[in-house]
């Protein structure tokens, strides 16, 4: 797979077919502006302390100095665990992730929870769907997680219990989960009894797509149901809505681009195979005319 390691998109926009509509990595990048946070409101709050950080691991306000997690940090972390070259399709995809959920993880109400696990998988494994590798689409996953200090093992746990949990639900029973009994339903009270709070619980755009996971295993596919579900958990769907359709271009137009790019390695390849058969010809040709040589005296 060397050839898909050496890919950028500036190659692709080079190639004949030009005929083709080639996004860029960085076209692809701008994909994700309604993915992210402006960094004028980026802020560090003093004094946040989480079970995963040690004792050290406080944060202050931007303008601060002191033993701040900045994401480059968190990026350069990343770097360390996992140190092999991603196609250049794939890393714009986990260079804008991993700065967007940092400035998710270091927000002053933000509580892990499996939901926002859940919605995190699946953008990761959507996005991540045809990587080269599967050992090292995993480890990448896992150097992303642990870079934000948090378990990735307990992150694909968690996914997989609320998955589980999805595809034995109805659409009624998805949405009456207050009156019932259950691992999965305590975890949903606990994030409704928070978002009504407006005090420890930070919606974001992974915690959307959890949402909507959920809704997709148990069939429930009803605008009405999105609706029932947004306000059982107290949380706004006018913004569930908006991030989902986000959501939606981002794999649309990541999936283009993987056509894109798989066309241009195929042709790549078709054409080394055939500069590899056009020398074996010649070194055929040349070997008989040198045997014709000896054997006549030329």
């Amino acid at each position: 797979m060397a050839a898909v390691n050496s890919v950028s998109f500036s190659a692709l926009s080079q190639c004949s077919d030009r005929r083709l509509p080639i996004p860029s990595a960085r076209s692809l990048a701008s994909h994700f502006d309604g993915f992210r946070f402006r960094k004028s409101v980026f802020c560090h709050y003093s004094g946040v302390r989480t079970p995963s950080f040690n004792s050290r691991m406080v944060i202050h306000c931007m303008a601060s100095g002191t033993d701040v997690t900045t994401v480059a940090e968190t990026k350069a972390n990343f770097l360390k665990a996992y140190k092999r070259p991603i196609p250049s399709i794939y890393n714009t995809v986990v260079q804008e992730l991993i700065v967007q959920q940092h400035l998710m993880r270091y927000k002053k109400t933000y509580r892990y929870d499996p939901v926002f696990a859940l919605g995190f998988v699946t953008v990761y494994d959507r996005l991540m769907e045809g990587y080269p590798s599967d050992e090292d689409r995993d480890a990448i996953f896992q150097a992303y997680i642990n870079a934000l200090n948090e378990d990735p093992e307990q992150y694909r746990i968690d996914a997989q219990k609320l998955e589980e949990w999805a595809r034995s639900q109805t659409a009624a029973s998805l949405v009456e989960f207050a009156s019932r009994e259950g691992e999965v339903e305590s975890i949903l009270k606990d994030i409704a009894e928070r978002a009504g709070s407006k005090g420890n619980f930070s919606y974001s755009r992974f915690f959307a797509i959890g949402l909507f996971r959920l809704l997709e295993l148990a069939n429930a596919s009803e605008p009405s149901i999105l609706e029932k579900l947004c306000a059982a958990l107290n949380v706004d769907k006018k913004g569930v809505d908006r991030d989902l359709d986000v959501y939606r271009n981002l794999l649309s137009k990541l999936v283009q681009a993987k056509e894109l790019l798989k066309e241009y390695v195929d042709r790549e390849k078709k054409k080394r195979d055939e500069r590899a058969g056009s020398q074996t010809a010649s070194e055929a040709i040349t070997k008989c005319l040198g045997e014709y040589s000896m054997q006549t005296g030329l």
